[in-house]
């Protein structure tokens, strides 16, 4: 399953479509603006909250946090002590972790959970200016929760960049 992000219109408060490989609509990331923390909700096509996306206020370093249905579902932060600048762990509620790294900021990165490969991100296959791909490779995989972790670790890169 190969998904479309437009990525100039990533930024805070923006609302945009996310694609499927074919071009439909497929999923929607509804950014929240005035609020004090970054804030967005992932929703399908019919507008139900798949994945609500927002900053821990109040932590060491930058932290993103997903939730499903108001129950925890990842944290997501840049791995500490890691040689790459570019590597993120994602604590899931469960207890498990995803693995990203890669080239954060150039939009080429990799998704693992436990070495084996879930997503790949890149901006190689396409000709479209200012897109990336999300393609998910494992069909139990959960796209929306991918969607999200790709939009998280690239917020946060980018924030950090700026700092």
């Amino acid at each position: 399953m190969r998904f479309l992000v437009y990525d100039r219109l990533l930024g805070f408060g923006d609302d945009y479509w996310i694609e499927d490989d074919r071009g439909n609509k497929v999923f929607l990331v509804d950014g929240k603006a005035l609020r004090l923390r970054d804030t967005w909700e992932l929703k399908d096509t019919q507008g139900h909250v798949l994945v609500d996306i927002h900053q821990k206020m109040l932590a060491l370093r930058d932290t993103m946090v997903l939730q499903r249905g108001g129950e925890p579902l990842a944290t997501i932060r840049r791995k500490r002590l890691s040689l790459l600048r570019n590597h993120y762990r994602v604590s899931l509620a469960d207890g498990s972790e995803l693995d990203v790294s890669g080239k954060i900021l150039d939009r080429e990165f990799a998704v693992e959970y436990d070495g084996e490969l879930l997503a790949v991100v890149s901006r190689r296959w396409l000709t479209v200016r200012d897109t990336y791909g999300v393609d998910v490779v494992r069909d139990d995989a959960d796209p929306a929760l991918l969607i999200a972790v790709a939009v998280c670790v690239i917020h946060l890169a980018e924030k950090e960049r700026e700092d």
